[in-house]
């Protein structure tokens, strides 16, 4: 990949780096915080920014996902090629979480029950997303059409969520089944802090509309207008869906805003393609890419530092007690945490290339693909 690519595509990097930060912050507060601080307004704004990371990650799988489609297009690659290499890429990540679960199954003995195997979480639904992205790029064999159906597809699923999560549930599928279409798990209802198809796909297939208008010839000829243009659409998504929110016809028996409404989702869209926006200018224009950046660091890597941070913040290695320190003490263990991630992310980087076989699946899957 020459130069040129590589910092047209750093954006992207920043972005993801960007998700972990966020990602890293939310769980070290939520784990490591005792019971009086959770109560202060700094951990609510903690756990406010948290909502975050997912979907900045599943937006960002789609937009690498389009990236791959639109290379591969590009070489002249047969429509079929390209849908199985992608739906294997996706298959691996879904591989990946079955493997995460199992170790964290594993770990979590003898307190760990088994159901914990067949939680639905975000790589889970990472691989999914994946594998259905590239059904639908095989279906529409133009960007153009690609694009549309990305849309298309997104707000069918967006449009569905409210009454599969509540009047029209699939309760005659076996939990585990209706665990990827509502997230119900073993609960009688479903569970807002998992991630089933239904609404969290729709982020992806976003994400991959968006990913094919910013490598399209046009936008690449005019990438800052394009970005710019993104993240005016997305100013102008928010505030429809605030004002669609505000109208008092409603279109579905039972109103969560927060979990199910397809106006949240909107608003979700019109705020990630803001952060885009935000992720370029700054990488363009800021200091993004001033020197090393261990935001672009951290987001080549984010599969990676996203497996291994968990065990050291929720798993049996946390390095502080859980639900057990102040907010000073839990911050130092954020710096910890990010320092000793960004030297892994830099130590797996420079392993690249010399035999770091157990690297492998993390080397392709936890960064985008790039033009050569």
């Amino acid at each position: 990949m020459n130069d040129k690519a590589k910092q047209r595509l750093s954006y992207i990097d920043w972005m993801r780096g960007l998700a972990c930060l966020t990602m890293f912050q939310t769980h070290c507060y939520d784990s490591w915080l005792a019971d009086s601080e959770r109560s202060s307004q700094f951990f609510k704004w903690s756990q406010l920014v948290g909502t975050l990371p997912a979907p900045l990650f599943l937006f960002l799988a789609g937009v690498s996902f389009a990236l791959v489609t639109d290379k591969m297009r590009r070489r002249g690659t047969p429509d079929g090629e390209i849908a199985r290499t992608t739906i294997k890429r996706g298959a691996e990540i879904f591989g990946i979480a079955i493997l995460f679960r199992i170790q964290e199954f594993i770990l979590g003995q003898p307190w760990a029950p088994w159901t914990d195997l067949l939680r639905v979480d975000i790589l889970n639904m990472m691989g999914i997303s994946m594998m259905a992205m590239g059904v639908v790029c095989r279906l529409g064999r133009t960007r153009a059409s690609s694009a549309l159906a990305a849309i298309g597809v997104s707000l069918a699923i967006a449009l569905a969520t409210p009454p599969l999560w509540t009047t029209l549930r699939p309760r005659w599928l076996p939990w585990p089944l209706e665990s990827y279409i509502n997230g119900v798990h073993t609960y009688p209802e479903p569970q807002p802090w998992l991630f089933p198809i239904f609404p969290w796909s729709a982020i992806a297939f976003a994400g991959l509309a968006a990913g094919f208008v910013l490598f399209s010839d046009w936008a690449k000829q005019r990438e800052a207008l394009t970005a710019a243009l993104l993240g005016a659409g997305g100013a102008a998504l928010y505030l429809v869906s605030q004002w669609l929110d505000a109208m008092p016809v409603q279109l579905y028996s039972v109103y969560d805003y927060w979990h199910t409404n397809p106006n949240f989702f909107l608003a979700r869209i019109g705020i990630l393609l803001m952060i885009l926006f935000g992720c370029h200018g700054w990488c363009r224009w800021g200091a993004g890419e001033w020197g090393f950046s261990p935001m672009i660091q951290l987001g080549q890597t984010s599969l990676l530092v996203y497996w291994v941070h968990i065990e050291f913040v929720y798993g049996r290695f946390s390095i502080l007690p859980k639900r057990g320190v102040s907010i000073q003490t839990a911050s130092l263990g954020l710096l910890a945490i990010f320092a000793a991630m960004l030297l892994l992310s830099m130590a797996r980087t420079r392993l690249k290339g010399r035999g770091a076989e157990v690297f492998g699946w993390f080397r392709r899957m936890s960064r985008p693909a790039q033009e050569g």
